[in-house]
């Protein structure tokens, strides 16, 4: 009885820590929320349509940090920690020493190179999907690293360079064709644009595997020792006749501007001679209107106002 006591009543007491979660099983079944599967949560929204049956997992009751708590013989607890973790993106859970004993993640290019990657991924269990974590799949961590793999090598090997344009009149720039079909050049210009397509692709873990892939970052990407010598000298030559094509363009830019402003300072000037004979005309119709009088009166005064500021004249005098 004493035995009895100390080995399932007292050791039947746990806690759960705080970075921890923890689901019980009696009998070997985890305890259920009755009705609702993970179609019913958010992370089943990134799944395509055919995938939703075939990841359809029943909900759990997740036992919240505390205690202490207590079970019976027969029940058993499972506890998972949902800590942020990292990891390289070349880790083999099932083989250290390959990749380079996990320091490099070899894929090929749409030019058929062998590349290296190198990079780490942060992930953490879903405490929404503990069922697909715990029961399942066998081995989570080895499939989402399968999974994340795969998913990136076919990334490289069909990635093309988004196509650059002007933001003036929306023409292809010149240098956007200059590094077709060097993909590793186009890799290296984009990892951002990998990376935030990797995060896309993988929004689906959590759902699928009950692993949240919350960010990858690809750091590095190597190209093979026996191209890399080729690959920077194409690489020079690429930014030679890119530094030549923007000067070009910023000479023809500033020429247009030139001629623009051109144009500008003579439409003035020509504004400016015309403006005053229009008001002119209109002086004249407005002292035509009052009479015949006032249009002599006006003439006149004009030859008056000439006179005083001439220094000679020369007047016809009638015989």
């Amino acid at each position: 009885m004493a035995w009895f006591v100390i080995r399932y009543v007292l050791g039947g007491f746990y806690t759960v820590d705080q970075n921890e979660r923890a689901v019980k099983t009696v009998f070997g079944r985890a305890e259920r929320i009755p009705n609702v599967t993970t179609l019913a949560l958010p992370i089943a929204e990134h799944l395509q349509m055919e995938e939703r049956d075939r990841y359809s997992y029943p909900q759990v009751r997740v036992i919240p940090p505390g205690g202490p708590y207590f079970k019976w013989p027969w029940e058993k607890i499972y506890k998972v920690s949902i800590a942020t973790q990292t990891v390289s993106m070349a880790v083999d859970p099932e083989d250290p020493s390959a990749n380079q004993s996990g320091s490099i993640l070899e894929a090929v290019t749409k030019d058929q190179l062998n590349t290296g990657l190198s990079g780490q991924i942060r992930y953490r269990i879903s405490d929404s999907n503990l069922y697909a974590y715990l029961f399942g799949i066998k081995q989570p961590f080895v499939h989402i690293m399968g999974y994340f793999i795969s998913v990136l090598r076919e990334r490289i090997a069909n990635y093309e360079a988004p196509v650059s344009q002007t933001g003036q009149g929306g023409n292809i720039s010149p240098d956007a064709n200059l590094a077709a079909g060097i993909s590793i050049n186009d890799l290296r210009k984009n990892l951002r644009d990998i990376n935030e397509h990797m995060d896309m692709e993988c929004m689906s873990s959590a759902a699928r595997y009950g692993i949240v892939l919350d960010a990858s970052l690809i750091t590095g990407i190597d190209p093979p020792v026996e191209v890399e010598s080729a690959l920077a000298a194409i690489n020079t030559a690429h930014n030679q006749v890119s530094s030549d094509i923007s000067l070009a363009q910023a000479a023809a830019d500033q020429k247009i501007v030139q001629s623009r402003r051109a144009v500008e300072i003579a439409t003035l000037k020509a504004q400016a001679q015309v403006e005053p004979l229009v008001q002119m005309a209109d002086q004249l119709i407005e002292l035509k209107k009052r009479g015949p009088q006032a249009l002599s009166s006006y003439l006149r005064n004009v030859k008056l106002g000439l006179y005083s500021s001439a220094k000679q004249a020369i007047v016809e005098v009638k015989a």
